[in-house]
């Protein structure tokens, strides 16, 4: 059977994705098939297989760190908020409801068999599991019935490595203070402590390292640099939202909706230097950019009244009067019509005015729209001219469908990746103004490309020369960073002998 080892954290976003991520990539280096897994995830960024089933974005970009395709099976439960106390229910890759965060807590022990049978399909095919947690172990108002930390750990008997974050301040505090908060048996399953984030010269902090394993009784097994990777991130937690916002040669701005999600459909932009891709959550972040997106997002029509009521839908709306190229992506690209209507109390209920720049149509339905397409761009007029023809790969995660009207253009044609049938229209435009359903859009590198040589162009500018980035090859290099610089500070000998010898 596999060896495991599992990653948890003193907080959230205290580092552990990208460093179980970093251990998937050390481990597929020195020759062993290697998986990730998190029982339970809750993020707005997700995934759909090629088997069509959902997953959190975050096993996605450790699977491509180990080199494997990612799995329903490595992040069986995903939680998408849907409102401050509640959340949209995925198991195994489905939609099992809605509920609220009470109901859930008593709910998640029916899932306890889901979980393991997850881990062990897991178990059967990999040598190494690498296992995130969530959040912290030490949430004692949550540890009854936990599934995803040390409740997990018990199941798949892992010794853990605890990281805390030293950017934060209290390093220190973090890390003793979870440690003096588990109980006997789960202490005993801590084997070592990873510091993370640090910044300046290590010898100061030498002394503090030797009393934190005095105190702890637990080895330090590493000091992870602040390390800037340009890899997926999991949440709206990611530092990208509060990143640079100076304006670059090419200029895009995102739309920070307050449900953003799949905010990684976008990333390819930022690996391209000379354009600034900034996300903006007032009008006077907007400025003037070359072409505003608006995102994904869990609740388009609240989403869409936030934009209404802070200015930021009639600034889009009068940039778009002056010829401003407007993207919208899935939950964006619904906003941009004339009407949405919600006649099953999927989101809000009721029906709204859409932003009027596309004539169309949207209702929301209970039946999730769940796939992975390809297929081609149609032939287009206006600015995005050169994207006629060009390939497109991505997926498809709605609830609604929308009605072209007179004026309206089809965008794409697509095919089902898992079911292989006849293409379909997807999206549309009308001269400046640009919609899809398709998540991952720009993600070939011909896409993104031919995007900005187009906004070049229109500025007067050449921008071949930043153009030629391909996204997947440049992933790869930073998996390959990631795992060279943890392997400069951290003790791999000893994580070695921490998973071999268990718990």
């Amino acid at each position: 059977m596999a060896k495991a080892i599992m990653v948890q954290g003193t907080m959230s976003n205290a580092g552990k994705s990208l460093l179980a991520a970093g251990l998937c990539r050390i481990f597929k280096q020195d020759g062993y098939k290697v998986a990730p897994f998190k029982s339970q995830n809750m993020a707005l960024n997700s995934f759909i297989t090629e088997e069509g089933l959902e997953m959190g974005r975050a096993q996605v970009m450790q699977a491509e760190a180990a080199g494997i395709k990612p799995s329903v099976y490595m992040n069986p439960i995903l939680l998408k908020p849907t409102n401050d106390i509640g959340s949209q229910v995925i198991v195994n890759g489905e939609v099992v409801g809605n509920m609220s965060a009470r109901e859930y807590f008593a709910y998640k022990k029916n899932l306890v068999p889901d979980v393991l049978r997850a881990y062990h399909k897991l178990e059967e095919e990999y040598d190494i599991i690498v296992i995130e947690g969530a959040g912290s172990p030490a949430e004692i108002n949550l540890k009854q019935e936990d599934i995803v930390n040390m409740g997990m750990a018990k199941m798949a008997k892992a010794p853990v490595l605890l990281v805390g974050d030293i950017d934060r301040g209290g390093v220190f505090a973090q890390l003793i203070g979870t440690v003096m908060l588990l109980e006997e048996d789960e202490k005993a399953m801590i084997k070592g402590l990873i510091i993370n984030k640090f910044r300046g010269d290590k010898t100061i902090l030498e002394p503090g390292v030797e009393m934190l394993e005095e105190r702890a009784g637990i080895p330090v097994v590493g000091v992870a640099p602040y390390l800037q990777i340009e890899v997926e991130d999991e949440d709206s937690l990611t530092e990208r939202f509060s990143g640079n916002q100076e304006v670059g040669l090419i200029d895009i701005a995102v739309i920070r909706l307050p449900r953003i999600s799949n905010f990684t459909d976008f990333n390819p932009f930022e690996s391209m230097e000379g354009v600034s891709l900034r996300y903006v959550h007032s009008v006077s972040e907007l400025k003037n950019p070359d072409m505003i997106i608006l995102p994904g997002t869990k609740n388009t029509m609240e989403d869409l009244l936030w934009m209404r009521q802070n200015g930021l839908e009639a600034s889009v709306q009068k940039l778009a009067a002056a010829g401003k190229i407007i993207f919208g992506v899935c939950g964006g690209y619904q906003m941009l019509g004339e009407t949405l209507s919600d006649p099953e109390g999927v989101e809000a209920g009721g029906e709204i005015k859409g932003m009027g720049l596309l004539p169309m149509d949207t209702v929301f339905e209970k039946e999730k729209t769940r796939t992975r397409v390809s297929g081609t761009f149609g032939r287009i007029d206006g600015p995005l001219d050169s994207l006629s023809g060009v390939k497109l790969e991505g997926y498809e995660i709605h609830m609604g469908s929308s009605t072209l009207k007179e004026g309206c253009v089809p965008l794409t044609a697509v095919s089902d990746g898992v079911t292989h049938s006849k293409e379909k229209p997807d999206g549309a435009y009308r001269a400046h103004v640009y919609g899809t359903y398709v998540h991952g859009i720009f993600d070939k590198e011909e896409v993104a490309k031919e995007v900005i040589m187009s906004l070049g162009r229109i500025k007067g500018i050449d921008a071949t020369e930043i153009t030629s980035v391909d996204f997947q090859a440049f992933k790869e290099t930073q998996y390959d960073i990631l795992a060279s610089e943890l392997r400069k500070h951290f003790d791999m000998k000893k994580i070695y002998r921490i998973m071999e010898e268990g718990i």
